[in-house]
């Protein structure tokens, strides 16, 4: 107990500015893109809300030290982990903490454990274990993550509570990377609110320093504190948003076979050519295209200058990146592929596509189309080369020309303009005759950058191994077919 007269070393949440309060002008520079000027026709999946804000608060400072329902506890699935936020909790709390953990028996990864705060000003603490984070394993740390924070929630929702003071779970001894965690922290509060908001009417978010920072970049993507803010946060939100609850998204419960592909749901045979009229032209492809025969119609008769072709285009390219922020992705990023790994001799960065791992039945292709623009517009501002591993694909996995050729119109000059290579592993006789007739009739300037690649080890000599993240198949298919590959590779690329 403090001394009689002494001031309280413990922070009442009541006496700290909400995220409303918080000065938004110099988060807004942040977050601007080069769209010419911010989708306000375009709602964010998480809508300006002002109720929402009045909750949330950003606090620099330490979790013990909060005055709240309940504080959280980040820990191991011992309950002993010594890491900062624990070990002041344990100090402050008292050495009765320690005869209740233990009673407690262990907490597995992403559960939430209640105790009683004892010394600490808050009445509860919730402990709770962050996954290790390791990159082959993403989706499955992402997925406890999420429990976490959501088990956290829910805890607090059965017990009745006001107020949570949530540290950052993801300690840094686990090597969860702090801003693909703040996203999943961000948005499953956010998603919580929105369904249980009346059990709540505070939730704390205490930081350092370092994360502060990253915090206040990321909290304006998921609570937007004006439309304008809403705006321009948009374009800057990543492809996998999670679910309704915020939760990661499970390709194998998201892909579903379509009775009738590209049809609507309330199609039937009997509606006939008068239905089959009104669909045309709903399709996204339609919508943000325009009157693509009125815009050829008018380059055949000369009425539009280069200039303003090339405008038309970056027009239209800035819908499809801002439709492509505003989509919810998921499903599409969760087939991992396509990703960033390293960087190839020259130092430039490497993109890799898996096609084994793309079911062209089975996902919309829209959407594809719409997450290859949001993973791909920043990288193409600088060199790049993308290694496709054809590896077992079948014809369950092949792209369908018109796919790609509707790609290459889309995108921006600087993904034709920068891409130098790209290195086609294990290629069939039939691969080859297709990307010919492709790169020959279809699309111009591709066919002297594609680079056939038979064996790992000639890729080698253009990509370090260590820089390429490999799916384990791809390994196992080359050392079947060619032999394992050596430690010591060529340093200059020949291919």
């Amino acid at each position: 107990m403090d001394p009689l007269g002494a001031p309280s070393q413990f922070v009442d949440i009541d006496s700290l500015p909400a995220w409303n309060d918080y000065c938004e002008a110099d988060q807004l520079d942040s977050h601007k893109t080069q769209v010419e000027k911010p989708q306000l026709d375009v709602r964010s999946p998480f809508p300006y809300r002002q109720d929402i804000n009045a909750k949330i608060i950003l606090w620099k400072g330490n979790v013990a030290l909060l005055n709240c329902t309940a504080i959280v506890n980040t820990s191991n699935e011992s309950l002993t982990d010594k890491n900062p936020i624990s070990e002041s909790i344990f100090m402050h709390a008292g050495p009765d903490l320690k005869d209740e953990l233990q009673k407690l028996k262990g907490c597995r990864t992403g559960e939430a454990k209640l105790t009683k705060g004892f010394n600490l000003a808050a009445r509860f603490i919730i402990h709770t274990v962050g996954p290790k984070y390791k990159s082959r394993y993403r989706t499955a740390a992402e997925s406890s993550l999420y429990s976490c924070y959501r088990n956290v929630l829910q805890l607090a929702k059965e017990q009745a509570m006001s107020s949570v003071g949530f540290c950052v779970i993801n300690s840094v001894k686990r090597g969860y990377p702090l801003e693909d965690a703040t996203h999943i922290a961000l948005r499953t509060v956010r998603r919580f609110l929105e369904i249980h908001g009346e059990t709540l009417e505070k939730v704390v978010f205490a930081v350092s320093e370092l994360e502060k920072a990253t915090y206040q970049k990321l909290l304006p993507l998921y609570f937007p504190r004006s439309l304008e803010e809403e705006g321009h946060s948009l374009p800057c939100l990543p492809a996998d948003i999670g679910n309704s609850e915020g939760e990661p998204v499970v390709p194998e419960r998201q892909i579903r076979i379509s009775e009738k592909p590209g049809a609507p749901d309330d199609y039937s045979d009997e509606e006939g050519l008068e239905a089959d009229i009104s669909f045309i032209g709903s399709h996204a492809f339609a919508r943000m295209e325009g009157d693509v025969d009125k815009q050829r119609r008018l380059i055949l008769q000369g009425q539009l200058s280069e200039a303003a072709l090339q405008k038309q285009h970056q027009r239209n390219y800035n819908r499809w990146l801002c439709q492509a922020r505003a989509e919810d992705l998921s499903d599409v990023a969760s087939l991992k592929a396509l990703y960033q790994t390293g960087v190839d001799n020259c130092g430039r960065t490497v993109m890799v596509v898996v096609g084994r791992n793309i079911p062209v039945t089975l996902i919309d292709m829209e959407k594809a189309l719409l997450y290859f623009i949001h993973v791909m517009d920043h990288i193409a501002v600088k060199e790049y080369v993308i290694v496709y591993f054809h590896t077992l694909t079948s014809d369950y996995n092949h792209l369908d020309s018109d796919f790609l050729k509707k790609l290459y119109d889309v995108v921006d000059i600087k993904y034709k303009r920068n891409l130098k290579a790209v290195y086609f592993v294990h290629p069939t006789f039939r691969s080859k005759v297709s990307t010919w007739f492709f790169t020959t009739f279809t699309v111009s300037g591709l066919k002297d950058k594609i680079h056939y690649v038979e064996n790992l080890q000639q890729l080698f000599t253009a990509i370090p191994p260590e820089q390429i993240d490999f799916p384990p198949f791809v390994l196992e298919y080359d050392a079947r077919e060619n032999g394992p590959y050596y430690s010591s590779y060529p340093s200059s690329p020949d291919l």
